[in-house]
């Protein structure tokens, strides 16, 4: 991104691997469309320059800045047991890149690399399930069907006996429910007296709904992430006569009670992308030389979509673009 709104590929040199790394050349790359869209207009609250900052970024807040942490590629050179491996890193949008071997993991030969992109959003929704600390048996509703709502419902839906619905406005998120095998409502239509709310869509009104449909002393996770915006909490009415609690999620730390580090959470989520029905999270693919088109349409919302992908060149010069 060169200024908030506009973007352009440009030239990167990649150097000589040193001792311990890699060189990897990149298949697909994902847009994760909340975060990727609010850096790209320039949204990133001063507040949270550090903590916003991707592991690979180039530049600072609020432009000009290289940004993306959804990256899989193929193992050209560097480290020899992890030559012709597909691996996943947190980089940027680039064709071909040099990083330390441990900052790329491997993908299990039955995760197919396209869909091996959401395995961040994935270990995103991981987070929030441990930190939501659901049973068998709840009633769990997901407000908001976007990319990381959408692989929160994906996650729960493989949890025995229990009944996730998954709100959104847009009525085309149905197809997605189908295909998780979930039920679907619209926020007019959605069940009340539920034991866990998670909310994922950014929005005032989804918030307030959340807390809605929580039956007494239940607990919303706040998965959303506002931005620059400022936004109410209903704290009146009757939230303290039900003893509603609201609690965040944020991936960036774990929950001491789960007693596992980063790198374990990380394989829980690609064994969950061994199932096929996540395929239901890309909607959509184009190629790398559109994606200073791509970024102002997701932005906008004139492109809808929940994991874009981003399909990379096979053949690269000597200097490759970013």
């Amino acid at each position: 991104m060169t200024c908030p709104g506009t973007g352009e590929i440009r030239p990167e040199h990649v150097p000589d691997p040193g001792p311990g790394d890699v060189v990897v050349r990149t298949l697909h790359s994902g847009v994760s469309r909340g975060t990727e869209t609010l850096v790209f207009q320039g949204r990133v609250p001063e507040s949270q320059w550090a903590a916003m900052r991707a592991p690979f970024q180039e530049g600072d807040f609020p432009a000009p800045v290289k940004y993306g942490y959804l990256n899989v590629g193929v193992v050209e050179a560097g480290v020899p047991e992890l030559i012709g491996k597909t691996v996943f890193c947190l980089y940027p949008h680039q064709t071909r890149y040099v990083v330390p071997a441990d900052a790329v993991t491997v993908i299990p030969d039955d995760v197919p690399a396209a869909r091996a992109v959401l395995a961040g959003t994935v270990e995103t929704a991981v987070n929030a399930v441990w930190d939501a600390a659901p049973q068998i048996g709840d009633r769990i509703t997901v407000i908001g069907g976007g990319m990381v709502g959408a692989s929160v419902a994906a996650v729960l839906a493989g949890l025995p006996a229990t009944d996730v619905e998954l709100v959104d406005i847009d009525p085309n998120r149905e197809n997605l429910t189908k295909s998780l095998d979930i039920r679907f409502a619209q926020p007019a239509t959605a069940r009340a007296d539920r034991d866990l709310i998670i909310h994922a869509s950014a929005t005032e009104a989804g918030l307030d709904k959340g807390l809605e449909l929580l039956r007494t002393e239940g607990t919303l996770v706040e998965l959303s992430w506002f931005g620059d915006r400022r936004i109410s909490v209903p704290l009146g009415e009757n939230f303290h006569s039900r003893r509603l609690t609201i609690r965040s999620s944020q991936v960036g730390g774990i929950s001491p009670t789960r007693h596992r580090g980063y790198a374990e959470r990380f394989q829980v989520a690609l064994e969950l992308l061994k199932d096929p029905r996540f395929d239901a999270l890309i909607t959509g693919h184009s190629p790398f030389e559109e994606l200073p088109a791509v970024l102002p349409r997701l932005a906008d919302g004139t492109l809808k979509a929940l994991c874009h992908v981003i399909d990379h060149p096979d053949d690269h010069p000597d200097d490759h673009p970013i």
